[in-house]
């Protein structure tokens, strides 16, 4: 009998420390994410030096995180593969939205300069670029090797229509990249694998809602 009670009281005292146990794993894990994430901005800060490979570096970096989120390991080298692969059809992609943001930016001069009908149409710019970036960002975070940027695109495209909410929330990341370069521009850094860490969730989220 007394062997029973000291088993009954360690797996009370089990059960009282395994709550504690699991909450602190579920911290670490994500601090770890959140760890992980700044070292990933600095993979695609430098990935996208190329002026049109952003694209590519936030494919890269996003399927980084889903692995790391999924504890399947990977590091630099596997990013690299994956930007390599990503920028095969991503540089198109990356040019497209130079030309977009090229256009936006003549609207709003337009708008400035008093044309009729120049307000109007600098607002449905600015929107629609907006758009294009979000769509942009989803698109990046479900990429896989092989997948052709033109169908990522306009399934993202239509993603951004049908979950508003997503949408919403990774138009914060841009605007706090922007804010964060205002300030301070090597702020942008970390700023860019959080902003890809957000794309995953969001995609994530919609995939299981």
């Amino acid at each position: 009998m007394a062997g029973t009670r000291v088993t009954a009281h360690g797996e009370a005292a089990f059960a009282d420390e395994a709550p504690s146990a699991r909450g602190e794993s579920r911290a670490w894990g994500r601090f770890a994410v959140f760890a992980e994430s700044l070292l990933t901005g600095v993979w695609i800060a430098v990935a996208s030096l190329g002026v049109v490979t952003y694209p590519a570096a936030f494919a890269a970096g996003a399927r980084h995180l889903r692995r790391s989120i999924a504890h399947e390991g990977g590091g630099l080298r596997e990013f690299l593969a994956d930007f390599r692969a990503a920028l095969r059809g991503g540089w198109l992609a990356g040019l497209a939205g130079w030309a977009a943001l090229a256009a936006v930016w003549v609207d709003v001069q337009a708008a400035r300069a008093g044309i009729p009908g120049g307000p109007l149409v600098g607002a449905v710019g600015v929107v629609a670029l907006i758009g294009l970036v979000v769509a942009g960002l989803r698109a990046a975070a479900v990429w896989e090797p092989g997948a052709r940027w033109r169908t990522l695109l306009a399934q993202a495209g239509r993603r951004t229509v049908l979950d508003p909410a997503g949408s919403f929330l990774l138009m914060a990341g841009p605007a706090v990249a922007v804010v964060s370069a205002w300030f301070a521009a090597p702020l942008v850094v970390p700023v860019l694998g959080a902003v890809a860490a957000a794309a995953v969730a969001v995609e994530e989220r919609y995939r299981h809602r």
